[in-house]
């Protein structure tokens, strides 16, 4: 005879259990394949050139300046520092980024291109405008988003010692 404590009885579930997920304490990935080509991370155009080049070297070009603008405006706002644009700068360029760095850090009592917490206004290229003037001679404007508020950045690239390199940097 069973007693009401070792009685077997079903065992009804109100919920059916979740099942495990298989990435389950890592960080999960969508590694499903993209068939959409891929989005352009900022927008650039291009339609004042004055010298035909081959489009895969314009694109190259296009990428760089928009890579090295970006470097530049996170150099000013103290979120980077200076040394990493000096394969790409004149001298006098990388001079006047420098103090720009060295006034940003004085003013939020940091050191320039140090990690100082989450930065809510950070500041993003959002477009890029080159036109090719020579053929070793790019000028660009750019559009950046600081929070809710945007500036502008003009620059002139020429190819100096056989790279790009910055000579003229106008932030407004």
């Amino acid at each position: 005879m069973s007693t009401p404590d070792t009685a077997e009885s079903d065992v009804v579930l109100l919920r059916p259990r979740a099942p495990l997920a298989s990435v389950q304490g890592s960080l999960a990935l969508d590694l499903t394949p993209r068939t959409a080509p891929p989005r352009p991370r900022l927008r650039s155009a291009r339609a004042s050139d004055l010298v035909a080049l081959e489009v895969a070297a314009r694109e190259h070009v296009d990428a760089f300046v928009g890579r090295f603008l970006q470097a530049v405006v996170e150099i000013g706002a103290g979120d980077r520092p200076v040394s990493q644009v000096l394969r790409h700068a004149v001298p006098e360029v990388y001079e006047e980024l420098t103090v720009r760095a060295r006034t940003v850090a004085g003013a939020s009592g940091s050191s320039p291109g140090q990690v100082r917490g989450p930065n809510p206004t950070r500041p993003v290229v959002v477009g890029v405008r080159t036109a090719l003037i020579r053929s070793d001679a790019v000028e660009a404007s750019a559009h950046v988003r600081y929070g809710r508020r945007s500036r502008a950045v003009a620059a002139r690239f020429e190819i100096v010692r056989e790279r790009w390199q910055c000579v003229a940097l106008q932030i407004g």
